[in-house]
C-alpha cells in the first residue's frame, strides 16, 4: 500500500492542468487567477483628503485663513492661493499649492475664515500610489478570487479577468444498495448520500459537479458510465473498489481504457481507494471507496488538492497546524488514521477533541467538526495531550 503523502505527490505529478478563459469580473468570485496582475494606475490616482477638513499649507500655520473653496469628491479644483484655505471632504482631490488637510475637529470654523493650528506636512493626505503603483504586481497567477481580488481588480479597471476554466467533475455511484434520496430504503439498501456530499466538496474545491446517478453492480454497466463520465475534467466513483465478488470498479475502468496508477493506501477510513487517468491521460479518475465518511476523507485528502492543482491554485492542500489530542489514542501500526475532530483554543494551544463517532459509515462524524487530526502510519499510541497535527477543514 502506498503511503498517504506519496499517492498525494504522485496525483499531483499526473493531474493535467486546465485551459483558460477570460470572464467578467462579476463572474470571477471563487474562480483561480491564470495569470498574474500589474498595475497600469496608481491608487490612489491622485493626492486626496483622508478626512473632512480644510486643505491649506502647512507652512502658513497656525493662522486664521479666509475659506476660498469647497471642493467634494469627484471635484476637480482650481489651485489654491497663498495664504488661504479650502473646505473639504474625505477622497476628494488636494488643490494644486495645497499639502495638508486639518480636519473639521481641530479647526474654528467662522464660515468665511477659519482658525487652524499647526500642522505638519502631508497630514491627513493620502498620496498618489501610496497604496500600488504602476508597474507592481499586485496579484498572483494561482491565487482565488475573493471580496479583495475583486475590489481591487475592479479599482485597477479590469473589467475582465483571466481564470483557469471551473473542472467538471463527473459522480459515479456504485452499489445494489443504493437508491435515490426520493426512494424510501428498504431492508439492507442505503441512500446514495455520497452524492450530495461530494457534489459540495467538488463546489468548494473550485469544480461542477455533474451527477451520472447510481450503476448497479455490473461491470458492463459501470463500464458504460465510466466511458460516459470521460467527456468530464475528472470522475469521481463511490463503491465497488475493493476486492470483494461484487467490487467491479477496477476491471470497469480498465475496460474504459483508464489506466490505473495504483490501488489502495495506507490510511484509515479510505483504504480502498484507487487513482487513475483516462482518455489518455486527460481525465484524473478516482476511485473512493463506499462509505459515505470514507469518500468525505479521501476526496479531502486526494481529490481536492487534484482539482486545486488542475486550476493552477498556488495552495492546494488545506493547512495543517500543530495541536494536542484530548483523550489518548491507540492503533495498530501500518495505516495512517484521520481523527474527525474539533478544535477549541486553550491559550496559545489548540486543543483537537475527537468526535465520539468514529466509523467511517457514521455520517454525524462529520457534523460539527473542523479538522481532520492525522495519527501517523508508524505511531501506535498517542497520550491524552499529545502533540499531534491537524488538517484544518473549511468553517461548518
Amino acid at each position: 500500500m502506498l503511503a498517504v503523502a506519496d499517492a498525494q505527490t504522485r496525483i499531483s505529478a499526473l493531474v493535467p492542468r486546465l485551459p483558460i478563459e477570460e470572464v467578467a469580473l462579476d463572474r470571477a468570485d471563487g474562480r483561480f487567477l491564470a495569470a498574474s496582475v500589474i498595475a497600469a494606475r496608481p491608487l490612489p490616482g491622485c493626492d486626496a483628503s483622508a478626512m473632512d477638513g480644510f486643505a491649506v499649507r502647512a507652512a502658513e500655520l497656525p493662522g486664521t485663513l479666509p475659506v476660498v473653496a469647497m471642493i467634494g469628491a469627484g471635484d476637480r479644483p482650481a489651485p489654491l492661493a497663498p495664504g488661504t484655505a479650502a473646505r473639504i471632504m474625505t477622497g476628494a482631490p488636494m488643490p494644486v499649492g495645497a499639502d495638508t488637510v486639518v480636519i473639521f475637529e481641530d479647526a474654528r470654523d467662522h464660515g468665511e475664515r477659519v482658525d487652524l493650528p499647526s500642522a505638519s506636512v502631508g497630514d491627513n493626505v493620502r498620496r498618489t500610489g501610496e497604496d500600488i503603483m504602476p508597474g507592481d504586481r499586485v496579484l498572483t497567477a494561482g491565487l482565488r478570487l475573493g471580496a479583495g481580488e475583486l475590489g481591487l481588480l475592479a479599482a485597477l479597471g479590469w473589467a475582465t479577468v483571466p481564470v483557469a476554466r471551473a473542472p467538471v467533475v463527473a459522480i459515479l455511484a456504485t452499489g445494489d444498495e443504493l437508491v435515490s434520496v426520493t426512494d424510501t430504503p428498504g431492508l439492507g439498501q442505503v441512500v446514495d448520500s455520497s452524492a450530495y456530499a461530494l457534489a459540495a466538496q467538488i463546489r468548494e474545491a473550485g469544480g461542477e459537479p455533474r451527477y451520472l446517478g447510481i450503476a448497479r453492480d455490473d461491470r458492463a454497466q459501470v463500464t458504460a458510465l465510466v466511458a460516459q463520465a470521460l467527456a468530464c475534467d475528472a470522475l469521481v466513483t463511490t463503491g465497488g473498489v475493493s476486492a470483494g465478488d461484487r467490487d467491479f470498479v477496477r476491471g470497469a475502468l480498465t475496460d474504459a481504457g483508464v489506466a490505473l496508477e495504483f490501488w489502495k493506501v495506507a490510511m484509515k477510513p479510505g483504504k480502498p481507494l484507487a487513482f487513475g487517468l483516462g482518455d489518455g491521460g486527460r481525465v484524473p479518475v478516482f476511485a473512493l471507496p463506499g462509505n459515505p465518511v470514507s469518500s468525505m476523507v479521501a476526496f479531502e485528502l486526494f481529490a481536492r488538492p487534484a482539482l486545486r492543482a488542475m486550476l493552477g491554485a498556488t495552495v492546494q492542500a488545506r493547512p495543517r497546524v500543530p495541536v494536542i489530542l484530548a483523550g489518548a489514542y491507540r492503533k495498530s501500526a501500518g495505516r495512517a488514521h484521520f481523527l474527525r475532530a474539533r478544535l477549541e483554543r486553550d491559550g496559545a494551544t489548540l486543543r483537537a477533541v475527537p468526535h465520539r463517532h468514529q466509523g467511517s459509515h457514521a455520517l454525524s462524524s462529520m457534523i460539527g467538526v473542523d479538522a481532520l487530526v492525522e495519527i501517523p502510519a508508524e505511531t501506535t499510541d498517542v497520550a491524552d495531550g499529545g502533540a499531534v497535527t491537524a488538517l484544518l477543514l473549511e468553517p461548518r
